[in-house]
């Protein structure tokens, strides 16, 4: 078994809100689930209105298959127009890990 994360760190563009963020980072959490199946979720600076970290997983039994996921899933966010991906964290674990 293969599990593979991503962590996105987003600039929001014109957003002057904590509501406005969210009708921005809920379409894209929700996307990335309906596409992809992967557990999807914003998981940090919940409390920043300009700023989003999206965390992504994927399970599969095969390593290639995970890392096909997470290279799509990383091309639909940085190709969202509204907003700027300023990093993206990946990591992978596998059987041999503890």
């Amino acid at each position: 078994m293969y599990v593979g994360t991503l962590s996105f760190d987003l600039l929001l563009g014109d957003v002057h809100s904590l509501k406005q963020k969210r009708s921005v980072v809920r379409p894209i959490v929700a996307e990335l689930h309906r596409k992809y199946a992967v557990s999807a979720a914003e998981v940090g600076e919940q409390d920043l209105y300009r700023r989003s970290t999206i965390g992504v997983a994927s399970v599969s039994g095969d390593v290639e298959h995970v890392r096909d996921v997470l290279d799509r899933c990383e091309r639909l966010v940085a190709a969202r127009p509204e907003v700027e991906l300023l990093s993206v964290r990946r990591r992978f674990h596998g059987d041999e890990d503890e």
